[in-house]
């Protein structure tokens, strides 16, 4: 954020200044608005040319680039700018360099003017700019691998199950419990009557019928 920031602030200082450049001098007190366009392709003529013709049209064209990628939060566009507005300055000196066959610096106004130094700082504050940036953040995808193996802990015994009611399991069909003892018949002895003597029962055996 805060290098969008600082970024953002340096790229529309530069586009400030490569738009005011035109209004200052640019080679013995002659202004860069008075040099048209097309005279940077077909050579430098002293002919006056019209505002939206000169060369303040390139710089305002980068000027819009600034905006569209301060407000995009788009390096490119503002490194773009910061190209165009040097491209042009740089396409501009080779021209004046062969229409007057060498360029001069001057502090009296002879040579190039000020107004160079400022389309040239201009370009330089735009690509600081967009190096300064930070950009767009974009999201980070998170790939699902699916669940995680779990691993037994190795500080102490693995957790025991939680105890609940469990059914008794079914006896195997090979192992069925052996069949009872066959039950014995039992009679009932009756109990011993003292006054039953089986002597006697022999001696005096009943009468037959």
């Amino acid at each position: 954020m805060i290098r969008n920031i600082a970024g953002s602030v340096l790229a529309l200082a530069g586009a400030t200044a490569a738009v005011w450049s035109p209004f200052r001098a640019w080679y013995d007190g002659r202004h860069g608005r008075d040099y048209a366009i097309d005279e940077l392709f077909t050579g430098i003529t002293d002919a006056k040319a019209d505002l939206l013709g000169s060369m303040l049209a390139p710089f305002l064209f980068a000027a819009l680039l600034t905006l569209l990628g301060v407000l995009l939060r788009s390096r490119l566009l503002v490194a773009l700018a910061g190209l165009v507005v040097l491209g042009f300055t740089v396409l501009w000196m080779v021209r004046v360099g062969q229409a007057e066959g060498s360029l001069t610096v001057g502090g009296d106004g002879a040579g190039l003017g000020d107004g160079v130094a400022n389309a040239i700082g201009g370009g330089v504050l735009l690509l600081l700019g967009a190096l300064v940036m930070s950009g767009r953040s974009r999201p980070e995808r998170r790939v699902d691998h699916g669940p995680r193996p779990t691993h037994p802990t190795l500080d102490g015994p693995p957790a025991e199950p939680h105890p609940g009611p469990h059914p008794d399991p079914a006896p195997h069909p090979q192992q069925q419990t052996p069949a009872p003892y066959a039950e014995t018949q039992t009679y009932d002895v009756p109990a011993h009557d003292p006054d039953h003597d089986p002597g006697r029962d022999r001696e005096n055996p009943p009468p037959r019928s």
